[in-house]
């Protein structure tokens, strides 16, 4: 699979309480977030547990990479580069 983009991670195994702007606070320590995009269940409105979290263009994703497995409300989360999805 090719990588989506250089600044665009996965972040998945999140609490349905977490919010975009919580995922904002938590990965600024790593750079300029540009985009959080909170992926929702269109029929219940709730989150399904994962989002998308683009930086800065430049912003190298090593400090967020290292998140994987920290906890974030009690979850350990997961997290990745982002892929593209398979056609």
């Amino acid at each position: 699979m090719k990588e989506m983009s250089e600044n665009k991670i996965y972040v998945g195994n999140l609490p349905y309480e977490t919010t975009e702007e919580d995922l904002k606070n938590e990965f600024s320590t790593c750079g300029e977030v540009e985009r959080v995009q909170l992926i929702m269940d269109r029929e219940t409105g709730r989150s399904k547990g994962f989002a998308f979290v683009t930086f800065g263009a430049g912003e190298t994703l090593d400090s967020a990479l290292e998140k994987n497995g920290a906890d974030i409300q009690g979850r350990s989360m997961r997290v990745n580069v982002a892929q593209d999805k398979p056609r």
